[in-house]
């Protein structure tokens, strides 16, 4: 028999995470043998015991909750000789990562899932502040982002990140940046910069639909023009996957990036606070086996 650990936010999902633990840990159960249930209480509670998973050579680490204790889990695991297979059952606001995966939004579909899912190679990324496995928004976004409090997630779902972003738009013009990589260099104005690992980013899976989870490649966008014009133009692109088709937005793929900013910017990753500028971001390739769904 083999021992997985079933991480949990009880805070998530509207204070579901309780109530759904237990048909989890039922399931987690009769596939693996033995289940390590741990409740997170406070910050970084879920990257400790994803390394105490990996260090007792676990099977699997479970991560119920929102794209923050996922990210959490993964930088637990990100540096382990042994990295357990990762699932998650997604409780938070806009859950990227399970949508790039193909796992359910609801949570009882999703534990159904995990009955049946199989280990798939993912890349995840690696920065000096820590890991990420699906996003990262410097400028405008990152800004907006940390304005949105809990009470709004809760009331707007992922439009709390629009109305935030909106209101951003409003007060700030464009920041001086600097991406410098071997694909592409950027010195100018721009109100955005997103890298993506996934096709999801902030809820819209169509953002960048030639990501793969294991092709080994940042996906770059500079968004250097936001005007009433060029809103016209993006959000019906978010949509449609055509982002790279607008007149504003400039991109390009690369395995590591140099960001920076005369301005002490923050930078946002998997949608949780991750540091400031300067910083140099990589991808390390198929570095942790996801539980994905079977189509």
């Amino acid at each position: 028999m083999d021992t997985v650990m079933l991480i949990v936010n009880p805070s998530s999902g509207k204070e579901l995470g309780n109530e759904h633990a237990a048909a989890a840990e039922e399931v987690l159960r009769e596939r693996y043998g033995n289940v390590d249930v741990r409740f997170t209480e406070k910050a970084d509670d879920a990257t400790h015991f994803a390394k105490e998973a990996a260090s007792k050579q676990y099977k699997a680490v479970i991560a119920m909750g929102g794209d923050g204790t996922l990210n959490e889990a993964v930088t637990g695991l990100a540096e382990a000789d042994h990295r357990p297979d990762f699932g998650i059952i997604p409780l938070g606001t806009v859950n990227d990562l399970a949508r790039a995966l193909g796992v359910p939004s609801d949570p009882e579909d999703a534990i159904a899932a995990l009955k049946t899912a199989q280990p798939t190679p993912m890349d995840i990324g690696k920065y000096e502040n820590g890991y990420f496995m699906n996003v990262i928004a410097i400028g405008l976004i990152a800004e907006a982002v940390d304005e949105v409090s809990v009470e709004e997630k809760t009331k707007w779902g992922p439009f709390a990140y629009l109305i935030e972003g909106i209101k951003a738009f409003r007060e700030h013009s464009p920041y001086a940046l600097s991406v410098q990589a071997e694909e592409h260099t950027f010195d100018g104005d721009a109100y955005l910069v997103v890298i993506a690992l996934t096709n999801s980013v902030g809820g819209f899976e169509n953002f960048e639909p030639d990501a793969k989870l294991n092709d080994g490649l940042l996906h770059v966008y500079l968004f250097e023009n936001l005007g009433f014009k060029d809103a016209i133009q993006l959000a019906p692109a978010l949509f449609t996957g055509k982002l790279k088709e607008t007149d504003s937005v400039t991109s390009f793929t690369t395995k590591r990036a140099h960001v920076d900013s005369p301005e002490s910017l923050p930078v946002n990753a998997d949608g949780d606070t991750g540091g400031k500028l300067p910083l140099t971001f990589e991808v390390l390739p198929s570095h942790l086996n996801v539980l994905k769904p079977v189509e």
